[in-house]
């Protein structure tokens, strides 16, 4: 149970008072949402007294973010954050050496990504590695000697400068055909060049590298960190800095059926990797050590080929070798996970009824606790006396919170965006619940306009979650935000489906092979429950809106579900499954959630595929679409609007030719919204016949 001071103090925090909004200017709106500042990473100092975080904002005129290195003091009262670095490049990534004297961490201001460090009482930035390559991770061992970092090279090349002069040769070759003769030929948004992702470790000697960097991986056909969206925490040190585990999946001919991520130890000073998981088929990842080096953590999957298969924690002792299932009989998904200093405590997060919580697990019996209440904890940093970690909701985007060891005390830090937010005029959320697929309970939120007038009946955006294994919940997005609908109107309301994380494994494992079915109809009973409890919604200006597989659905409600919806938004996804099937990149996926590969059983990709009833679609659908997007090609959304077209349908296409699966850049973004909403004007306005 949480605790309930702690409780208390964050639900106090996160639904700010009323006053706070009585000299709101504006409702809040797309503008308003790219401007935020997007705090992440925060990193205690050794003493506790200090974190150090990167702060992201958006530069406007060069439409792109910006990330900077702040610090605040956590100890002294009404003390204010400050920023590390202001230099025109990206700065992130912070690491404290072990005695508290430099933040290390990662920028791009010598024109390529290298390791920079600073001291902790201010300065000018030394520069750590001067490496031919850009540094895409990094990790400082704990005595400050050695450096991990993460180099994209050719495998077949003897050392850093081969592989930088081989793109140089390719950057003025006119000739631009790509050979392959494996997959991936593609990944995310990237065509593969033949290189990947190697850890190497250098010597440092007073902050300077001192010889070459020493391939740690080198002997394994693998990434390190794995793509697209692999990080530093795949690989860590042992406290006495000799050894090096690390995460790596095994390419092969065929990479993208697999999930059989394995640890890999391996000596600091070099030697072969020792594959400590062969045991185990499916994925393991995240190893962190105990401060005194006796015990190694880390997550673990069961089931191979199913990236939505519950993560539980297991745990070796390092002298014995003996390992155990920590939570094996805590039915939620362990996300990030870190010891506390003396050992006994695990630290994580987990998805929890549409929240993100931080819990602290028992080291001996594995016994979870819920250490804070609504919202998404995105990240944390512990320390010998305090956790300090930052936390999303639905009415704000990531800020700083303390929380003590001792009686679970919780302290707002100052806030990054707290004046920005002061200037504008939010949705208040309220989650629900009622009867869905199987006659099991189901969550969902709504979202009432800014501004709010329980006599007025206001229009809906009806927003489908991606994934679809994933939560659509208590927290903050910068690309699907339901403020923006809120801020220009609309009531949101948005459904953790059967499918979603967070309600158990069996409630995310029932939409594998039924993708228009349980999901369908707690759309359906969820869209219903709402508006009968919420009256001022007015049922008939509702649109439907979905990217990915949310993007599938509204497809698939197109030609199941026309009659509540005058209209639909389709961001980037699946239209046709058989050509998905064979243009998708991360095969296991598909197959996983389907039970095979097309060509064994056809039979299952065309029980809920959009493309066969189009003959059936009627409403009007916005498609919006990633020349970059290699999840769901770009063929599926033109296939989708070719098929409006030919029908005759009111349709319209917004196609990005730079943006991937997800709008990132800011000025796209805010094309994004107003095309969105726009579109929900023009038919929302018209009032049923």
């Amino acid at each position: 149970m949480i605790p309930l001071r702690a409780a208390s103090a964050l639900l106090a925090s996160l639904l700010l008072a009323p006053a706070a909004f009585a000299q709101a200017k504006r409702p809040f709106s797309v503008d308003d949402l790219v401007r935020l500042n997007r705090v992440s990473e925060p990193a205690l100092s050794p003493d506790g007294k200090t974190v150090a975080f990167t702060v992201r904002e958006t530069d406007m005129d060069a439409n792109r973010g910006r990330s900077d290195l702040w610090a605040l003091d956590v100890v002294t009262k009404g003390a204010q954050p400050h920023r590390l670095t202001s230099h025109a490049e990206n700065d992130s990534s912070a690491q404290w050496s072990g005695d508290g004297r430099y933040v290390y961490f990662l920028s791009s201001r010598s024109g390529s990504s290298q390791v920079w460090r600073l001291g902790s009482t201010g300065g000018e930035s030394e520069q750590v590695t001067r490496l031919p390559l850009d540094v895409g991770t990094f990790k400082l061992s704990p005595n400050g000697s050695k450096l991990a970092v993460s180099l994209d090279v050719f495998p077949d090349c003897a050392d850093l400068a081969c592989t930088a002069r081989r793109l140089d040769e390719k950057s003025r070759s006119k000739a631009a055909g790509m050979v392959h003769d494996r997959i991936f030929i593609r990944h995310w948004d990237t065509w593969t060049d033949g290189r990947i992702s190697q850890l190497f470790v250098l010597t440092l000697e007073n902050g300077a590298v001192k010889g070459e960097p020493l391939s740690l991986s080198g002997s394994l056909d693998a990434d390190v960190p794995s793509r697209p969206f692999g990080d530093a925490s795949e690989y860590t040190f042992s406290p006495d800095g000799s050894k090096v585990v690390f995460t790596a999946r095994l390419k092969g001919k065929l990479e993208p059926l697999s999930t059989n991520f394995d640890l890999y130890e391996v000596a600091s000073d070099g030697g072969e990797p020792r594959n400590l998981t062969a045991d185990n088929p499916a994925w393991d990842t995240q190893p962190v050590f105990s401060r005194d080096g006796s015990q190694l953590a880390w997550r673990a999957m069961e089931r191979p080929g199913f990236e939505a298969d519950r993560f539980h924690v297991v745990i070796q002792d390092m002298k014995s070798g003996q390992r155990r299932a920590l939570t094996q009989t805590w039915d939620r998904s362990v996300d990030a996970i870190d010891f506390s200093h003396d050992g006994k405590t695990l630290y994580a997060t987990a998805d929890n009824f549409g929240q993100h919580p931080l819990w602290s697990i028992d080291v001996k019996t594995g016994k979870p606790t819920m250490l804070t209440g609504p919202g998404h904890v995105d990240s944390f940093s512990i320390g010998e006396r305090e956790i300090v970690f930052s936390l999303a909701s639905l009415k704000s985007p990531s800020e700083l919170y303390a929380l003590t060891m001792k009686g679970n005390d919780l302290r707002d830090l100052p806030r990054i965006n707290a004046q920005a937010l002061s200037e504008v005029q939010l949705g208040e959320p309220e989650q629900f619940t009622f009867v869905g697929a199987n006659d099991e309970t189901v969550y969902g939120h709504v979202m009432k306009p800014a501004g709010f007038d329980p006599q007025r009946k206001y229009p809906l955006a009806f927003i489908i979650h991606g994934g679809p294994q994933v939560s659509f919940g208590n927290a903050w997005s910068y690309r699907w935000n339901p403020q923006t609908y809120a801020g220009a109107g609309y009531a949101a309301v948005f459904i953790d489906f059967h499918g979603s994380p967070g309600y158990g494994q069996a409630f995310t494992d029932s939409i594998s092979q039924d993708w228009g079915g349980k999901p369908l109809e707690d759309l359906q009973k969820g869209l219903a429950a709402a508006l009968a409890k919420y009256p001022w919604i007015d049922a008939d200006r509702a649109c439907a809106l979905g990217a990915s597989y949310g993007g599938f659905m509204v497809n698939w409600i197109a030609g199941n579900w026309q009659e509540p919806f005058k209209c639909l938004v389709n961001h980037d996804g699946i239209f046709d499954a058989r050509g998905m099937a064979y243009t998708t990149e991360e095969l296991w996926f598909d197959e996983w959630e389907h039970g095979g590969p097309y060509y064994e059983v056809p039979e299952n990709y065309e029980k809920f595929n959009p493309v066969n009833l189009v003959a059936k679609w009627s409403v009007p659908m916005l498609v919006i679409q990633g020349e970059q997007d290699f999840r769901v090609p770009d063929t599926q959304g033109i296939g989708t609007f070719t098929a409006l077209q030919r029908r005759g349908i009111p349709s319209r296409l917004l196609f990005f030719p730079n943006e991937n699966h997800w709008v990132l850049k800011p000025a796209n973004s805010v094309q994004w919204h107003q095309e969105v909403l726009m579109w929900l004007g023009e038919w929302t306005q018209k009032k049923a016949e």
